[in-house]
């Protein structure tokens, strides 16, 4: 038999970390508990995927370990009606584990797992039976094994992405995938027992999952969260918890130093020794003022969903060199071919689970990421720009085809044609250019059901054909 402890939830909660104030093995305790007394989700799991719909919370954990080693669809919690709706009936989901404020964006009466009162109690709403179960009565959570066993060759999550075409496509982790990631992160931000992660990214997102959550809780560390980022909270929390890892996008940072700016402009009194950012192109006077305000280098790094995320980084115990996107990770080889960044390692991904045609190439365990770069003498590589049809938008990526797709099946709208708006805080705003036979209102609300938040536009702007 594999050795359990190649199974992410399992590895999470092996080193004996925290997220809040909830040791990590109890957490996953519960999941195993809500999965072993109640039938009803048994059932409904059987040959399906589950989903995981949740802010950054400990009831991630919960949800990932009840999830039974299943893969399990991870749905951002921005996510609209219309985009959960489609990813449940493409991944073939049988239950969604939630919470009362975000139930509103399921399917009608999907079976669904409450989780507001976890890892104490769960809310099981299955085949119109509502069952209470008890989670805080297990027995604790024996784990054997070896802590560094390589993650299982099976499916672990489930990420959409890679709109390129207009529809997003399910990229399929493994459990080596991801503790691969976990683990070269860990080592070369130099986590360890002592690390104190502030996780302000949500879990469904690669970089939140596995450089904020996993990377310190299988160093043994602790996690702190936060259900939707605030600048002034974390900034708080930075001042207040002891911590050492703040992982994020440019976004945040940006976000983090407006707020200073507002309060003398320096974070006094902190413990800060590694900050992290991913996601989008990193502006060199942000990454200086950012050095400025906090004495700590802001260290870029590079990845996508389908490595798991991360595959280069400006490692703690080297120099940090602004302006690249660093060097490849442990376990990760990296290779410039025809001026496009292409990697390789445990962290890539097996594939999507339908319509690869249309997404990233893997050709020969290579994966070719679509991104443009250079490499010098010493592997550190910086980014040219981008070849395939995206931007990114406060971190996350925006596909232009995918929002003409949604806008362009709108009543009364004859042609679409979406783009980027550049704007320093957010990367970019979007732009619509529609010839139709609505309201600029009307197109609004279409969006506000059908696209999640970052993928709608801040400009509309109307023309003849």
């Amino acid at each position: 038999m594999s050795d359990p402890l190649s199974l992410v939830p399992l590895a999470a909660a092996a080193r004996g970390g925290r997220v809040d104030t909830h040791a990590t093995r109890d957490l996953v305790a519960a999941g195993v508990t809500l999965l072993q007394r109640c039938a009803p989700l048994v059932r409904a799991l059987d040959g399906h995927r589950a989903a995981i719909l949740l802010p950054t919370s400990p009831a991630f954990l919960v949800a990932l370990a009840a999830s039974d080693g299943r893969g399990t669809v991870l749905i951002n919690p921005l996510s609209a009606p219309a985009e959960v709706a489609q990813q449940i009936a493409d991944a073939n989901v049988g239950a969604v584990f939630t919470i009362d404020a975000l139930q509103h964006r399921l399917p009608g009466r999907f079976p669904r797992v409450m989780l507001d009162d976890a890892p104490g109690r769960a809310r099981v709403l299955i085949a119109g039976e509502d069952r209470a179960v008890d989670l805080g009565s297990h027995l604790g959570l024996a784990l054997e094994g070896e802590l560094d066993a390589p993650g299982r060759d099976e499916e672990a999550v489930v990420v959409f992405t890679s709109a390129m075409a207009g529809m997003p496509l399910g990229a399929i982790l493994t459990h080596r995938n991801l503790l691969a990631n976990a683990r070269a992160i860990a080592e070369g931000a130099a986590l360890n027992g002592e690390t104190v992660s502030l996780a302000v990214l949500p879990f469904a997102y690669p970089l939140g999952f596995t450089a904020s959550l996993m990377a310190p809780l299988i160093a043994g560390g602790r996690v702190v969260t936060t259900p939707r980022f605030s600048a002034l909270r974390s900034l708080d929390l930075l001042r207040t918890e002891g911590v050492t890892l703040l992982v994020g996008v440019p976004a945040v940072f940006a976000g983090l130093l407006a707020a200073l700016d507002r309060d003398g402009g320096r974070l006094e009194a902190h413990a800060l020794r590694v900050c992290i950012t991913g996601g989008a192109p990193l502006d060199d006077t942000l990454q200086a003022r950012w050095h400025s305000a906090t004495g700590v280098e802001l260290r870029q790094s590079y990845g996508l969903t389908e490595a798991a995320p991360v595959c280069l980084f400006n490692a703690v115990a080297a120099e940090n060199r602004r302006g690249t996107l660093g060097a490849a990770l442990p376990g990760v080889e990296v290779a410039i071919r025809d001026e496009e960044i292409c990697v390789r390692g445990d962290n890539v991904f097996r594939g999507y689970i339908a319509g690869g045609d249309a997404g990233l190439a893997l050709r020969d365990g290579w994966l070719h990421t679509g991104d443009r770069g250079v490499i010098d003498a010493d592997g550190y590589v910086t980014f040219t720009g981008v070849a395939k049809p995206m931007f990114t938008r406060n971190g996350f990526n925006v596909y232009p085809r995918e929002i003409e797709r949604v806008v362009g099946a709108m009543p009364g709208v004859r042609s679409v044609v979406a783009r980027a708006i550049p704007e320093p805080t957010r990367g970019n705003d979007i732009a619509l250019e529609i010839a139709a036979s609505v309201t600029p209102d009307e197109v609004r609300r279409w969006c506000e059901a059908k696209l999640s938040e970052y993928k709608r536009p801040s400009r509309i702007e109307f023309r003849e054909e």
